[in-house]
C-alpha cells in the first residue's frame, strides 16, 4: 500500500487520489478527497476498525507452540514433499503436529499424507483437522472439494477469506509444530498467512529450492519476500541436489535404430556373475548443474542459514506418490538420512 498523503485511517490503495483518509477513517469514502476515486464506494461501505476474526486467530493460534511455513520461488522443486515428511519426522518424533495446507489451486498435501478421499468434520469446537496419526493432523482445501481433479478457479479475496477461516476455526488443540505448506511464490496467500500468524507469532520460513540457477533466482526474490515483511528466514533447504540410486534398483535398457529394448534382467544377472560387489553400491550422478556453488553459496551471499542438501531419491518419490513416511523402512537410503539431518537442526534452532 502506497502513502499519498492520507490523514492516518488505515492503509491507502495504491490507486487512491491524493489526500486520501485511509480505508479505515470515519471519513472513508465521504471526505471531499473521495470524490472520483474508483474505492470510494467500498470504503464508504467498508466496516471500520480492527478485523475482529484477528481476535478469533490469536485465540486459535495461542494453543500452537511452532508455526513453521514452508516457501518456495517456483513450483516444482518438491516443497510440499518436503512439509510432508517434516511432519511425519516431527510426528515419530513424538511432537503433536499440525500440516496445513494453503495451496488452493494446487493442494497436494493429502494424496502426500496419504489422506485421499477424507472429510472434514465440524463439532462444537469448529473443524477437526483429518489425522494420519493420533498425533499428526492435517487441513486442506483437497478434502472440500467433491472431486480431487476439480479446478479451483478463485480469486485473491476468496483464497484469502479460507485461509483466515483456517486459522480461526480449525480445531488444532494444543500443538507443538503448525507447519503450513504454502504455494509457490510471493501471492495473496503469503501475504494473508504472514499477517494473519504475525499477530499469533511466527517462528519463521524453510525455503525450499533446486540446486539450478533458474530456481535460484527465484528464492531470492523468496528471502527479500521475508525480509521485507519480518518473517525469520530459518533456512533454505537444497532439494534433488543430485540423483542417488542403488545400483540394484537401477534399469537398463539397449538401444538401437528400431528404439529401446528392456535389458534389466540380462544387465543384472550379467552383474551378479561378473561383479556382484556393484550390487551395494550407490549410484550418483549431477541432474542439475550447480558449478556455481548452488543454494548453499546463494545462502552465503544472502546471509541466511543453509540448512543441507536432500538428494533426488526415487525412493521418496514412491513414499510421497503413496502418501507415508519415508522414515519408517529403509528404502528412502539417499534421502531420509538427510532429511533427518536437516530436521534435527530446526528441532535446536531457538
Amino acid at each position: 500500500m502506497a502513502n499519498r498523503g492520507g490523514g492516518g485511517g488505515g492503509e491507502v490503495p495504491e490507486n487512491a487520489n491524493d489526500h486520501c483518509p485511509g480505508t479505515q477513517s470515519e471519513s472513508a469514502g465521504k471526505a471531499d478527497a473521495c470524490s472520483g476515486c474508483p474505492n470510494q464506494q467500498i470504503c464508504a461501505t467498508a466496516p471500520k476498525g480492527p478485523d475482529p476474526d484477528l481476535v478469533a486467530i490469536i485465540e486459535r493460534m495461542n494453543s500452537v507452540k511452532h508455526k513453521i511455513l514452508v516457501l518456495s520461488g517456483k513450483g516444482g522443486v518438491g516443497k510440499s514433499t518436503f512439509s510432508a515428511q517434516l511432519s511425519f519426522a516431527l510426528a515419530e518424533m513424538d511432537y503433536q503436529v499440525g500440516l496445513l495446507d494453503i495451496d488452493i489451486c494446487g493442494p497436494s498435501i493429502p494424496k502426500m499424507l496419504g489422506l485421499e478421499g477424507q472429510d472434514i468434520h465440524q463439532s462444537n469446537l469448529g473443524w477437526s483437522p483429518v489425522y494420519v496419526e493420533s498425533n499428526l493432523g492435517v487441513m486442506s482445501i483437497g478434502f472440500m472439494l467433491p472431486n480431487p481433479d476439480d479446478a479451483v478457479i478463485w480469486r485473491g479475496p476468496r483464497k484469502n477469506g479460507l485461509i483466515k477461516q483456517f486459522l480461526k476455526d480449525v480445531d488444532w488443540g494444543e500443538v507443538d509444530y503448525l507447519v503450513v505448506d504454502a504455494p509457490p511464490g510471493t501471492s495473496d496467500e503469503h501475504i494473508s498467512i504472514v499477517q494473519y500468524l504475525q499477530i499469533a507469532g511466527i517462528d519463521g520460513a524453510i525455503i525450499v529450492t533446486t540446486p539450478q540457477q533458474v530456481s535460484l533466482i527465484d528464492v531470492k526474490k523468496e528471502i527479500n519476500f521475508c525480509k521485507k515483511v519480518g518473517v525469520p528466514v530459518l533456512g533454505v533447504v537444497e532439494n534433488m541436489s543430485g540423483l542417488r540410486q542403488a545400483f540394484s534398483d537401477m534399469k537398463f535398457v539397449k538401444p538401437s535404430e528400431a528404439g529401446e529394448t528392456d535389458a534389466t534382467e540380462w544387465a543384472l544377472n550379467y552383474i551378479k556373475e561378473k561383479a556382484p560387489e556393484l550390487l551395494s553400491v550407490v549410484a550418483c550422478s549431477e541432474v542439475f548443474d550447480s558449478s556455481k556453488g548452488g543454494a548453499e553459496k546463494m545462502c552465503q551471499e544472502m546471509g541466511v542459514p543453509f540448512l543441507g542438501k536432500v538428494p533426488m531419491d526415487p525412493q521418496l518419490c514412491k513414499a510421497a506418490e503413496e502418501g507415508r513416511s519415508c522414515f519408517t523402512d529403509q528404502k528412502c537410503s539417499a534421502s531420509a538420512p538427510a532429511l533427518r539431518s536437516i530436521i534435527k537442526k530446526l528441532v535446536k534452532a531457538p
